[in-house]
């Protein structure tokens, strides 16, 4: 049985194995290992405090195989973006531009730099195994997550944004950063994501140009990448926009990669799920169901086949429900697949 959990220390060594293998520019994943043990610590230490507003913590959960103890997945969320260093985004937007005496009337296509999204939560470090991309699991790694928001509304904020990976080429080349950012770094997309994952993101950004870019002025393969999901994303983006995320009006400072952006309170994860009473017994057969319990440090999310109806108890098999941490009478939140 795959399960999601709060990722501990002792998970250390086996997160540097998926961050090794997460495509170039997922940055929030970096396959180094004492990022990625300030990660875990920081996601122990939020998962941990009394919250009663959505500030700096960090939240990182892991899939885990329980038969085997293997992880392979994970996924986070970030309360507050940019809530210690500004979150930069580039803002699409139009200019005008018009002469009365030739009788000109255009509109450019400019990008901003703009940090619009800070505060929002956000959706981060999204990895699994090749082998699952086309499961359920994939929507267990990813909209489980979710779930917890939905138990604990008061630790994230009203609107919830993730940056999907845009596109780049096996050598780690993107075209939308060989029109804009190696300009103004000397260095490849890799290299970038790379310092970026080592350092901040913002680190960089503070060095992109504050000017409006004329996107007309791009090169054509620029101009074609922008929005563009990087194909190892892809099942990140499809599940997202499935769950009621849209593709807003900004885009990845670095790759050009769409930002989607939904209401916390809109997200189908969050606003179609219920909380039901446990009832334990042999579960027949039914429709996957994403289930979770209500904890904090003790959260754990599965997907379940039941044979379920609203308004009704959930009749969950022992191993299920001691995966979950849950008894006779307890309650679970559950969701669809």
């Amino acid at each position: 049985m795959l399960v999601m959990r709060p990722a501990r220390m002792t998970d250390l060594a086996e997160v540097q194995r998926l961050a090794a293998d997460s495509p170039v520019g997922v940055t929030s994943l970096p396959d180094n290992a004492e990022r990625l043990r300030d990660k875990i610590a920081a996601s122990e230490a939020s998962f941990a405090a009394e919250v009663s507003f959505n500030g700096e913590e960090r939240y990182f959960f892991v899939l885990e195989d329980t038969e085997s103890g293997r992880l392979v997945g994970c996924s986070g969320i970030v309360a507050s973006a940019g809530y210690s260093e500004p979150f930069y985004s580039f803002r699409n937007e139009t200019f005008v531009h018009n002469s009365r005496e030739l009788k000109i009337h255009n509109k450019i296509h400019v990008l901003s730099l703009c940090h619009d999204l800070t505060g929002n939560s956000l959706l981060t470090s999204f990895y699994v195994e090749r082998s699952l991309v086309d499961s359920v699991c994939a929507e267990l790694n990813s909209r489980a997550r979710l779930l917890f928001a939905a138990c604990h509304p008061e630790r994230f904020a009203d609107a919830m944004v993730v940056e999907i990976v845009g596109e780049s080429d096996d050598a780690g080349e993107s075209p939308f950063w060989d029109a804009v950012g190696r300009h103004f770094f000397g260095m490849s997309y890799g290299e970038a994501e790379r310092l970026c994952g080592l350092r901040s993101r913002a680190y960089l950004a503070e060095l992109m140009p504050h000017y409006p870019i004329y996107v007309p002025l791009l090169p054509d393969t620029a101009q074609e990448s922008m929005g563009l999901v990087h194909p190892r994303a892809q099942v990140s983006f499809d599940i997202l926009m499935r769950d009621g995320f849209e593709t807003d009006h900004y885009i990845d400072i670095f790759d050009g990669g769409p930002t989607l952006h939904a209401r916390t309170s809109g997200i189908r994860s969050i606003a179609q799920s219920v909380v039901a009473p446990v009832v334990l017994g042999e579960a027949s057969g039914g429709r996957p169901y994403l289930v979770s319990n209500e904890q904090l440090q003790g959260f754990r999310a599965v997907i379940a086949e039941l044979d379920w109806a609203p308004g009704q108890p959930v009749t969950l098999d022992p191993a299920t429900a001691q995966t979950l941490g849950v008894g006779e009478g307890g309650q679970v939140r559950l969701v669809a697949v």
